[in-house]
């Protein structure tokens, strides 16, 4: 019996290559373009969202500007303070005569004792944003001079009779200076108020009248936060 053969190669339909070939090719490009359609959604996604370095900086910057805030608070409470103090003492001095109706040696020990107290709040300082530690300093300062004020007025009315009126003049030009000092350091405190979103805070001495002192801006108090 004869072996079944089948027909020659030659003689066979030829394959469609052509169509598998487009076939193939379309499954390629579908495959690419659902690849690329999730990398590009991936990466907007990842682009969107902060990574977990800027969300550690968000944490801090918020974190830094709350406790800004809160020390900016507590520096205008103790400068408030500090001005119902200090602006009698400067008045006093700028004023006073250089004779007999001066205020004598007490007097001026009780304003030594006061300024020595006023220098308390800035013995430790705690540590800030650049504007609220030169607010801070610039507060320093004034308090510093005014008690250089008292100093060189205390050494007038107990030193010599022929040195009081030299003393009791730079005892006053020093008293200008302190309230001119502390009117710098207050207008520094108004614009840091009104950064943190406090608005206009008004912490000037009654005596800045004169002497090259800053004065209020005439803003209302509060306003501009």
């Amino acid at each position: 019996m004869s072996r079944r053969t089948g027909k020659p190669s030659y003689l066979l339909p030829t394959p469609d290559t052509r169509r598998r070939r487009v076939a193939r090719l379309a499954v390629v490009v579908a495959a690419v373009g659902l690849a690329a359609a999730f990398v590009g959604g991936a990466t907007g996604y990842t682009a969107g969202r902060p990574d977990g370095v800027e969300s550690a900086v968000a944490d801090m910057r918020k974190a830094e500007a709350q406790r800004d805030g809160q020390q900016i608070t507590e520096l205008t409470t103790t400068a408030r303070r500090l001005r119902e103090e200090i602006s009698p003492i400067l008045s006093a001095v700028r004023a006073a005569p250089a004779d007999s109706r001066q205020p004598g040696p007490e007097q001026a020990r009780q304003w030594r004792q006061t300024l020595l107290r006023a220098a308390e709040p800035f013995a430790n300082p705690p540590s800030g944003t650049t504007a609220t530690n030169v607010t801070r300093g610039g507060l320093r300062s004034a308090v510093e001079q005014a008690s250089l004020a008292v100093e060189s007025y205390l050494l007038a009315v107990t030193g010599p009779p022929a040195q009081r009126a030299a003393l009791t003049e730079l005892a006053k030009r020093q008293a200008a200076q302190a309230a001119a000092a502390w009117s710098v350091a207050a207008t520094q405190l108004d614009q840091v108020n009104i950064d943190a979103g406090h608005g206009h805070q008004h912490v000037y001495l009654d005596s800045d009248s004169g002497g090259g002192a800053f004065t209020p801006d005439g803003a209302a108090e509060g306003s501009g936060g």
